[in-house]
């Protein structure tokens, strides 16, 4: 497994991260994900550690607080080996702490979640949305203080926009306060609003992608298939209304290209839908989830290899779209183009990150 700076950061973390969303099971969308037990998390960790998989992410929305607690019981005895990632802020209940990142909010949070993990600190921890009604310097004061009492490690956001994370960094900046290291992001063949306005300001400010639903919640699997009605057992089903939208003709353009690389590689659909985000600037980490031994093995298989720079221009092809006001004149006209030449040509080939 590859080891990458958590953006401007000294931690190292795997290229692919485990995602726990399929732990625990409760409710209509998380029942859906997964109903993986603690019996069954243990030996999908040992799987991912043996692969060199060290961190394991969840959050506590995620079953109702349930991921974390079966997480916590499948680390049991080895919390040494492996790094914690978890989230916060998206609403637990209807009290007026409840949700958001205020200062009893996060206490509150935090604590909750050392207690359902059974740890003594979280390695990464990230507030799952901005909250608009809590002012950024108490959010980053309160965070510090988690920090120096040695509850968190490093602290990163979640699905934030382009300019609350910048503000957030340069009011961390302003104050002494802890700085975020890492955006835990929707990034995928299918989903690439990412790179319009958060790579270009992650690669200048030092933010690492965690890249989250890097199949396109669910739809690069290989199941998925032009002319054919929707699997029986996928989880769309249930849960495509929760994810990100994706047109049907993109959706099968990008799986067209998807098989003929499969044919020449040997590797599945999944598999090759992963290694092209593992070579895209500022990825710092691709967060894999299974339900089962099989896909976990799978997935783990998007590691250890490189797509061709053809192949790789092929599949930026097929999922291009035009880019979101103010940043197709950036794209389409030589001007625009010449004073801001794309991200891709500023970043070394051999990059890691």
């Amino acid at each position: 497994m590859e080891y990458r700076q958590l953006g401007a950061s000294g931690l190292k973390v795997p290229a692919l991260s485990f995602g726990a969303g399929t732990f625990g099971g409760r409710g209509e969308l998380f029942g859906a994900w997964g109903t993986t037990d603690v019996a069954e998390a243990r030996r999908l960790v040992d799987i991912a550690l043996d692969a060199g998989v060290t961190m394991f992410d969840t959050a506590d929305v995620y079953s109702d607080g349930a991921s974390e607690e079966v997480l916590g019981q499948a680390i049991k005895g080895r919390r040494d080996q492996v790094l914690i990632s978890t989230k916060a802020g998206l609403p637990t209940g209807d009290g007026p702490h409840d949700a958001g990142t205020s200062r009893p909010r996060l206490i509150q949070a935090v604590d909750g979640a050392l207690r359902r993990l059974g740890a003594d600190h979280i390695d990464v921890f990230q507030l799952h949305a901005f909250d608009a009604a809590t002012p950024i310097e108490e959010v980053l004061s309160t965070l510090g203080d988690l920090v120096r009492a040695g509850k968190l490690r490093y602290v990163g956001v979640s699905n934030f926009s382009g300019w609350q994370l910048m503000k957030s960094l340069a009011i961390a900046e302003r104050h002494g306060c802890p700085r975020y290291v890492a955006h835990q992001v929707y990034y995928s063949l299918v989903g690439r609003d990412y790179e319009w306005e958060l790579m270009p300001l992650a690669l200048d400010q030092g933010v690492g992608a965690l890249v989250w639903s890097p199949l396109g919640w669910g739809r690069l699997t290989g199941r998925i298939r032009r002319g054919r009605p929707l699997p029986e057992g996928s989880r769309l089903h249930r849960t495509a209304a929760y994810g990100p939208p994706v047109d049907d003709e993109r959706l099968y353009a990008v799986v067209d290209v998807l098989d003929e690389i499969s044919g020449e590689t040997g590797r599945t659909v999944a598999q090759i839908a992963l290694n092209w985000l593992l070579q895209r600037p500022t990825v710092a980490s691709v967060i894999i989830g299974a339900r089962n031994e099989e896909q976990l093995r799978e997935n783990l298989g998007a590691a250890g290899w490189s797509l061709t720079r053809d192949q790789v221009a092929r599949l930026d092809a097929a999922s291009a779209t035009t880019a979101a006001y103010p940043y197709y004149p950036y794209r389409s006209q030589e001007g625009f183009a010449r004073l801001n030449p794309p991200i891709e040509s500023r970043i070394p080939v051999d990059s890691a990150s």
